[in-house]
């Protein structure tokens, strides 16, 4: 835990936090946080077939993580659930 940045944790008791419980935050926190250095942590500790599924699953997810993630994953961004989601409901007057 001491190894990831110390800035993606400032909303969460270190003490308590337990890698599988909360690996949804991790994730989405290091995906749209993180530095090179946390996406190779998570990597090493969750593999990239569980950062892809939690990845496809998320509801919200900043455009330049989702355009990392369909190029790492070699997937269509239509396939997540943050793009169907977006799509849903647009926030008008903001690209």
């Amino acid at each position: 835990m001491n190894d990831f940045s110390q800035h993606l944790f400032w909303d969460v008791d270190l003490e308590h936090f337990d890698f599988e419980l909360h690996k949804v935050h991790l994730i989405h926190k290091v995906l749209e946080y993180g530095v090179p250095k946390d996406w190779n942590l998570l990597k090493q500790y969750y593999g990239l077939e569980v950062i892809k599924e939690v990845a496809l699953n998320l509801r919200t997810l900043d455009a330049v993580s989702l355009s990392y993630l369909t190029t790492i994953f070699n997937i269509d961004q239509t396939e997540f659930r943050c793009y169907k989601h977006k799509q849903l409901y647009p926030i008008y007057g903001n690209s």
